[in-house]
């Protein structure tokens, strides 16, 4: 079994994503699709379907963009969003959005499922997958919800917050893979890499 001799492409601009391979000591590198992500929005209601489909188009796409390059490499991409019962919330675009967003989880338990998509630029071969993590908020005022907004936290993240930084004070509970909440299912992760493609990250 190969332990990490492949290089490994991080398909993703997230920068919790990448903090999380940094911190386990997992050599990457990056790049960043530009899929229509709204397109694909429109054609899939449930919540685990839209972020595999996600995460296989931005893990599809980098491997189209990779063909040419003269190495052999694995490619993994990944797609967070929120479900609170059973409505979908992804990203928001501003700080009024985010705070709705927020409102609506005070006090309440949503889900937060990751896709993930993992394939190899010199095969055909694509796995894909989901991890599903509960997470419950604290009871927070508006003015709380403001403050915490103003930590700009919210940017670019599903559901409008980051547990590695300061929404670690009104998250109560968590109930599943703690790393799939920073946005990748590392336990998961390293068993597709072992298994499907004979790669031990350990």
């Amino acid at each position: 079994m190969e332990i990490i001799l492949k290089k490994i492409i991080l398909a993703s601009k997230s920068i919790d994503r990448s903090e999380i391979f940094k911190r386990a000591g997992i050599p990457f590198e990056i790049f960043i699709t530009n899929i229509n992500e709204e397109k694909i929005k429109t054609k899939f209601s449930n919540a685990v379907e839209l972020v595999q489909e996600i995460a296989k188009a931005k893990a599809l796409s980098a491997k189209n963009n990779l063909l040419n390059k003269d190495y052999n490499a694995i490619i993994i991409a990944a797609d967070t969003i929120v479900e609170l019962n059973g409505e979908i919330i992804g990203k928001a675009q501003h700080e009024y959005e985010a705070f709705e967003m927020l409102r609506k989880m005070v006090a309440r338990s949503h889900k937060l499922i990751t896709g993930i998509a993992i394939t190899e630029i010199k095969s055909p071969k694509i796995f894909i997958d989901s991890d599903t993590t509960i997470v419950e908020f604290l009871e927070l005022s508006d003015e709380e919800i403001w403050r915490y907004i103003k930590s700009n936290e919210w940017k670019g993240r599903a559901g409008a917050y980051s547990i590695r930084d300061k929404a670690t004070l009104f998250i109560s509970k968590i109930i599943g893979s703690s790393s799939n909440v920073i946005g990748l299912p590392m336990h998961k992760l390293y068993e597709i890499l072992k298994t499907e493609f004979g790669i031990n990250l350990i």
